[in-house]
């Protein structure tokens, strides 16, 4: 675009830069690299408040803090955005702080879970954050842009905080959107480097996240979603959703979409709807997704239609196997549910994960036999053991207060033990979580090699190997124990051989 005078307007276009945090936990690292859907909301809402925008997505480019000073010596931007939840928080404020050590003038803006609910402790871990924004945050950012960029009253702004002079200013709480707004939120995806984003499991993938809902209206006691949404659910159109599968495949070569929310599946008409639609459509889309076991249960009529539609991987939150812990977590779910429900998903071929939470106050050696044994009659396909990680505005964390041992933040990650059971030390939580997935996944490795079904064969073979040879993983768990040869053999296959045959539904 020119002006009357040849000079190009996008010269003099402001602009605003998003980073996401460029730390690394390891575990969700092992199957591939997500896309940072949330960032291609905010940048549509920032383009269309008349902003010029770039996403550095510094986490999945496995850059660190030198190279986000680089680039944002490059674009020069006027404003600086990322989002933190606990375990990014220190790598998110250093991004600020690098921000305004380039150009003070840059304005920094913070958002996520824990800024949204601990804003007086982020203002006084950094003065380098000018603006956090609380809640959800398209609105929120677009209106604060438009407002901030015409010289008009922050104040106004529903849904910021900052200081002023000593004090924090808190304005109005933005309202959540509605159900049809959410469907017509604009999306940055030309914003991404597509070829960044892949599913190591699937062949030649590209891998694209839509959310089909926003919230949770359970009480689960350790988890940050449901705060964040304020109990509440809002659902999608099905229209909506495939829409943007549509888009992501023919815009963007994408073949493995994640559904990132939570709940996907509580209003069964709207989800069977968009079932429907997808294998209407035929969009030879494979599907990643999480629900809750009283759902798989509801919908036992038609888990066949979850395949037909390409759901080939579902996460059923569990938790825990002793129905006390359960009770405690406020899950609302039985042991025997969960089994029957993983036992559907089984049955059906459709991949099953679920992880279990350990380390709590009452944890000893033997309740940790107990999760174990468990775990290996649930038979999910993937069981991840966990480090309950006491997140400062759970519910459930004045409870596990007396018991933190751990405050660096980067370590509040589900993996390393934070917490310090009565009659454990944290070294020796950290033990039992190796050798819970020593056991639990050499015992599976012998169950994939007589499986018949080619494609989950395939799929949970290469999964393991990720898992085996992935860096993190070697350190924090080991070489899970010396490898039978006849499944080191079959894997040593799986590097010359064409897969492609093999992973077809």
């Amino acid at each position: 675009m020119t002006t009357a005078d040849g000079c190009d307007t996008l010269i003099n276009m402001r602009k605003i830069l998003f980073i996401t945090p460029p730390f690394h936990a390891g575990v969700v690292e092992v199957a591939g690299r997500w896309a940072p859907l949330s960032f291609v909301y905010l940048a549509g809402a920032a383009r269309d408040a008349g902003l010029s925008v770039k996403i550095y997505d510094a986490m999945t480019k496995g850059v660190g803090h030198k190279e986000i000073e680089a680039k944002i010596k490059e674009f020069k931007p006027h404003y600086v955005a990322t989002s933190a939840i606990t375990c990014t928080l220190p790598d998110a404020l250093k991004i600020l702080e690098t921000a305004k050590k380039i150009n003070p003038n840059i304005t920094t803006l913070l958002g996520g879970i824990h800024p949204t609910f601990m804003d007086e402790e982020v203002f006084r871990l950094s003065a380098s954050v000018d603006f956090i924004i609380k809640g959800e945050g398209e609105k929120t950012l677009a209106e604060f842009l438009q407002v901030r960029e015409a010289g008009g009253d922050i104040s106004k702004v529903r849904g910021l905080a900052y200081k002023d002079g000593d004090s924090i200013v808190r304005t109005q709480t933005r309202p959540l959107m509605q159900a049809g707004e959410m469907d017509n939120l604009p999306k940055a995806w030309d914003l991404l480097d597509w070829e960044d984003y892949r599913y190591f499991i699937i062949p030649d993938s590209r891998l694209g996240a839509i959310d089909t809902s926003r919230g949770c209206t359970k009480d689960c006691t350790f988890c940050s979603q449901r705060k964040f949404w304020r109990q509440d659910w809002r659902a999608r159109s099905p229209e909506s959703l495939v829409k943007d599968v549509e888009t992501m495949k023919n815009s963007y070569g994408v073949n493995v979409v994640l559904l990132t929310d939570d709940y996907p599946t509580l209003d069964r008409g709207r989800w069977e709807r968009f079932l429907d639609l997808v294998i209407e459509k035929d969009l030879g889309i494979y599907f990643l997704m999480e629900t809750r076991v009283e759902d798989i249960l509801r919908d036992r009529d038609m888990l066949l239609k979850y395949r037909r539609a390409g759901i080939i991987h579902i996460y059923v939150g569990t938790e825990a196997t002793d129905q006390s812990t359960l009770d405690l977590f406020k899950k609302d779910v039985k042991v025997e549910d969960a089994k029957k429900a993983l036992r559907l998903l089984n049955e059906h071929g459709i991949i099953t994960e679920t992880s279990m939470i350990l380390g709590l106050p009452d944890e000893t050696r033997k309740s940790i036999e107990r999760t174990l044994k468990l775990a290996k009659e649930y038979n999910p396909d993937f069981c991840h053991f966990l480090a309950i990680s006491p997140w400062p505005y759970a519910d459930i964390y004045e409870e596990l207060k007396p018991y933190i041992q751990v405050f660096d933040y980067r370590k509040y990650n589900l993996i390393d033990p934070i917490i310090k059971p009565k009659e454990m030390t944290l070294e020796d939580i950290d033990r039992a979580i190796v050798d819970c997935y020593r056991q639990f996944y050499m015992g599976k490795l012998h169950e994939i090699m007589r499986m018949s079904d080619e494609f989950k064969k395939t799929y949970l073979l290469v999964s393991m190997k990720l898992m085996m040879t992935n860096s993190f993983l070697i350190n924090k768990i080991g070489d899970l124990g010396k490898m039978p040869e006849e499944i080191a053999r079959h894997m040593a296959m799986l590097d010359t051989a064409p897969r492609k045959h093999a992973m077809n539904i």
